[in-house]
């Protein structure tokens, strides 16, 4: 999946959500499930996602909605193999990253 945000320092709920195409309560119940996420709140209680985040949400997001994981399933996958994992989704993650980018290129030959 290739998330398609600018470089930013914080993202607000909103844009996490637009950007993964779900609802921000379900961004809400992962931060309370996955320890791995902690936004960091602001004096109104508005939470900022930081780049961090966002790769740990894409990690969620991939094994709950695409591979089909259920929550605690997910939860013992990132405990048990972590850095496994984050490694080769960050290579698919990049990997989709250039053929969007190749397609992009051969699209406007």
């Amino acid at each position: 999946m290739h998330i398609d945000l600018p470089e930013k320092r914080y993202y607000g709920i909103g844009e996490i959500a637009k950007a993964f195409d779900v609802n921000t309560s379900l961004i809400r119940f992962w931060e309370k499930e996955f320890d791995i996420l902690k936004p960091k709140k602001n004096a109104k209680g508005n939470r900022k996602f930081t780049p961090e985040d966002l790769k740990n949400l894409k990690l969620i997001f991939h094994l709950v909605k695409e591979r089909g994981f259920t929550l605690e399933g997910a939860k013992i996958h990132l405990k048990e193999e972590k850095k496994k994992t984050l490694s080769n989704f960050e290579i698919i993650s990049k990997l989709e990253g250039i053929k969007s980018q190749l397609l992009k290129i051969k699209n406007e030959l």
